[in-house]
């Protein structure tokens, strides 16, 4: 069967990324293994989905997409069960909404900012 297994997320350091995933968002730790040379394969991953790949950006190339994976768009989209909840516990924990919940065809969405300020969207399914 083939599947998305991990997607890659470009950050400044490893720590500051893990501690945002898994201290605000709830993210599980799945691997951090050292690699040598100042290199570690970092997995977080929600309690259900495809899991990310925090990649430490070296080049010039990869520290300008920092932030801005996908040029100023959202690229990920987090699905939730529990869409009050999860936005009221993101609140607390300091994550910045772009917006107010809003109701939608598909479900409640609202966009919210990375660690970098990216675009993500918190969706619960119509």
């Amino acid at each position: 069967m083939n599947r998305l297994g991990l997607v890659t997320f470009v950050a400044r350091e490893y720590d500051e990324a893990i501690g945002f995933f898994v201290g605000k968002l709830d993210f599980e730790l799945v691997e951090d293994t050292d690699m040598g040379d100042g290199k570690r394969w970092v997995v977080v991953a929600p309690a259900s989905g495809a899991s990310l790949l925090i990649a430490r950006a070296v080049t010039d190339g990869e520290k300008a997409s920092v932030g801005n994976q996908a040029g100023g768009r959202v690229a990920f989209f987090l699905n939730t069960d529990n869409f009050d909840r999860d936005y009221a516990n993101w609140s607390a924990r300091g994550v910045k909404f772009r917006e107010h919940p809003r109701h939608e065809a598909y479900g409640t969405v609202a966009v919210f900012e990375d660690l970098y300020g990216a675009p993500w969207d918190l969706i619960q399914s119509a």
